[in-house]
């Protein structure tokens, strides 16, 4: 019963939050803003549960701040590059022009979907704030092992993409340096990571196995939604041969050895 009504404090803040920032979109015309935020409210709700939870308080400072460090680097992150003095994304374009003459308030229903998303995916930090046990279990020492070199992974690859744009001889071409070398997608492989790395650390609570249900969701939402099939479309329709070719010699998804396009020839 206490988790559903802690649960439900979140989704209400959530709602709250997004109609103030429902308001904002409509006034600054930038429906994008809801990305940054998102990431943030994630470890807003996570400070609520270890405030108002009743867990180890070791446990509940260690993973507020594994979230909170996540969440504020990539909420920081998409605002200053994707969102801040920039044109608004494309998708919230599309969806606009999709919606029609009631867009605004459709747009305020999808901020809605948002927040009640943002309290399902702090479900983790829900299961760890009320765990009574007195010591962390090895699951935890592991998740909180497996959170530090995701961070530092999906951290080194934001920068070292934001970097390669940045060059003026980038342009048209494909991100080939450090970790996408190795992956198309490094940020999203990392990503992943750190969905795994909250359900290890949640697993040993009272009902934390339900937790495994976040990382299911991001690799859904990555291999099938509006992750790799929706970038990969992109890329192709911006930079042609060039991301074919880099498609042909680099793992989708886990970081490994790129293959010579050369020692492709023959395979087709």
């Amino acid at each position: 019963m206490e988790y559903v009504l802690h649960l439900s404090y979140a989704i209400g803040l959530g709602m709250i939050i997004m109609s103030f920032l429902w308001l904002l979109a409509l006034k600054i015309d930038k429906a994008s803003i809801v990305d940054p935020v998102w990431s943030w409210l994630i470890p807003l709700f996570a400070l609520l549960f270890a405030l108002i939870g009743e867990g180890y308080e070791l446990r509940k400072i260690i993973f507020t701040a594994m979230v909170g460090a996540w969440g504020l680097r990539l909420g920081l992150f998409i605002f200053f590059f994707r969102v801040y003095k920039q044109p608004e994304d494309g998708r919230y374009i599309t969806l606009i022009k999709e919606w029609g003459a009631g867009w605004k308030w459709k747009l305020y229903r999808f901020y809605m979907y948002q927040a009640l998303a943002a309290s399902l995916f702090a479900v983790p930090a829900l299961f760890v704030m009320e765990n009574t046990r007195g010591q962390l279990h090895v699951l935890e020492w592991t998740g909180l092992a497996l959170w530090g070199i995701a961070f530092v992974g999906e951290s080194l690859a934001d920068f070292q993409l934001e970097s390669f744009k940045r060059s003026p001889e980038s342009k048209g071409k494909t991100c080939r340096i450090g970790l996408w070398k190795l992956s198309r997608h490094p940020n999203y492989f990392f990503e992943s990571l750190v969905w795994i790395s909250y359900a290890l650390f949640a697993f040993t609570a009272p009902y934390g196995y339900i937790s495994l249900i976040c990382p299911l969701a991001i690799l859904y939402f990555l291999f099938y939604k509006t992750g790799i099939p929706k970038t990969e479309e992109q890329a192709i329709k911006s930079r042609g041969q060039d991301y074919i070719n880099y498609q042909k010699t680099t793992s989708m998804f886990i970081p490994w050895f790129p293959k010579k396009l050369e020692s492709l020839k023959g395979e087709e």
